[in-house]
């Protein structure tokens, strides 16, 4: 029951950073949201480990959840933050990093062996066109946040959370989850304090709605939605897994539209379907998700 629910609450909560962005930013530069919020996770979990006693991994594995961290947290949403606070449109941004499927699906295919088949990649085109669709009426090319420099800072982020993933998972069955996501934290806050190290002011107001924010980007998500998708990693295929990405942009524009008001039309819902159709293509049992060999 809960393997079946897992992806429904994980692409639920993953939605919710959209949100928490859109709350915390005004109050806070990017690097110093990021570098606080990994900072209390990275603390949080490592007392939960020390108190429950879970296993450490070996230096050699532990410093592999490191770079995982590294990749898949700080030099993912460092990038996604940073394009967006220099002006890039949320959907725009949006875009780019729902191209993460697709590089997902190639690099897995490639590093793991696993079977993608031409079912899975219809489904990825779909979600694709889904994703497009929904974020359309938002994007606007003119804007002035759009340029070699801001495109191509996303485009490493987006390549980076790939990666990542997929070494997640030749790592996942060796390490606790617990201790491995703790560590992760610890790689992810690099990245980001560096970021705001070198061009922010490290001011942060604390008004109620960051609080909120920044509770909200804590618990749920750097605690709770990162456990489900470890897990979610550990057990099926990471090009499945990767899919549930197509979701997350309909979830956010359903919520953005509960929560500020923001409407959306009747190509959005067209689309939000269209990414309903990806993911179900790509969580059939027939789009092969066997894995030959998950080391290396």
């Amino acid at each position: 029951m809960f393997a079946r629910v897992a992806p429904i609450i994980f692409v639920c909560l993953w939605a919710t950073g959209f949100v928490g962005a859109r709350m915390g930013m005004p109050h806070s530069e990017p690097g110093t949201f990021l570098s606080l919020r990994f900072a209390v996770a990275f603390v949080l979990l490592t007392l939960i480990v020390l108190v429950i006693r879970a296993p450490w991994p070996g230096t050699r594995t532990g410093l592999k959840s490191i770079v995982i961290g590294f990749l898949i947290h700080g030099s993912y949403l460092g990038p996604v933050f940073w394009v967006i606070d220099r002006g890039m449109p949320a959907g725009v941004t949006a875009v780019v990093v729902g191209l993460q499927p697709l590089f997902t699906a190639l690099l897995a295919g490639w590093w793991l062996h696993e079977v993608i088949t031409p079912r899975h990649w219809v489904g990825l085109a779909i979600g694709m066109v889904g994703v497009c669709l929904v974020l359309y009426p938002g994007i606007d090319l003119a804007s002035s946040g759009v340029n070699v420099v801001t495109i191509t800072v996303c485009l490493l982020g987006m390549l980076s959370v790939t990666l990542g993933t997929v070494l997640q998972k030749s790592l996942s069955s060796m390490i606790d989850l617990r201790s491995g996501t703790a560590l992760q934290y610890l790689g992810a806050f690099i990245p980001v304090f560096i970021l705001a190290l070198v061009s922010e002011t490290g001011s942060i107001d604390w008004t109620g709605e960051m609080i909120l924010a920044m509770t909200w980007s804590i618990i749920a998500l750097s605690l709770f939605a990162i456990f489900l998708l470890m897990w979610l990693i550990r057990e099926g295929s990471v090009a499945k897994v990767s899919s549930l990405f197509f979701l997350v942009p309909a979830v956010a524009a359903l919520m953005s539209y509960a929560l500020f008001g923001e409407t959306f039309d009747q190509v959005q819902l067209v689309g939000m379907v269209l990414c309903a159709v990806a993911v179900a293509l790509a969580a059939s049992r027939k789009s092969g998700n066997r894995q030959v060999a998950v080391s290396k």
